[in-house]
């Protein structure tokens, strides 16, 4: 296996090991993301469907289905009642940071065979990596 192919499997490493924790909170992998990306604030839908790569549609269609769970709610922006906003609800507020703890306690299981030096180095070059990656996301109204 080549380079390219190293980072695919340890992409199907790291998105099988974020559904396992998902489905333990009874979740989708995408409906945990969206309540991830709301917890602490409301954001604009239209800068939501850009941070997570989606299509409108597409996260209109997640937000309704998180929505029908009573995780989400959407509301008109105070500044301009054109511009939709997504909020936690206080369950889903609550149930975003417990995914969110979940994850950010397990996901590290995935270098647990390595070494020390080896899981330092990984934990340094996945951090370099998302500090020079463009994941900044819009400011919300």
């Amino acid at each position: 296996m080549d380079y390219g192919d190293k980072l695919f499997w340890l992409s199907v490493v790291i998105q099988r090991k974020y559904a396992e924790v998902c489905a333990e909170f009874d979740m989708t992998p995408s409906q945990a993301t969206l309540l991830c990306a709301v917890r602490n604030e409301p954001r604009r839908m239209a800068d939501l469907a850009a941070s997570l790569g989606m299509t409108k549609n597409a996260l209109s269609q997640l937000v309704d289905r998180t929505a029908r769970r009573e995780l989400v709610v959407r509301a008109s922006s105070a500044q301009d009642r054109r511009v939709v906003m997504l909020s936690a609800t206080p369950t889903g507020k609550a149930l975003g940071e417990a995914v969110y703890a979940a994850v950010a306690k397990r996901l590290p299981e995935i270098a647990r065979d390595l070494d020390a030096d080896d899981q330092r180095d990984f934990e340094r070059v996945a951090t370099a990596i998302v500090d020079t990656s463009d994941l900044s996301s819009p400011t919300s109204d």
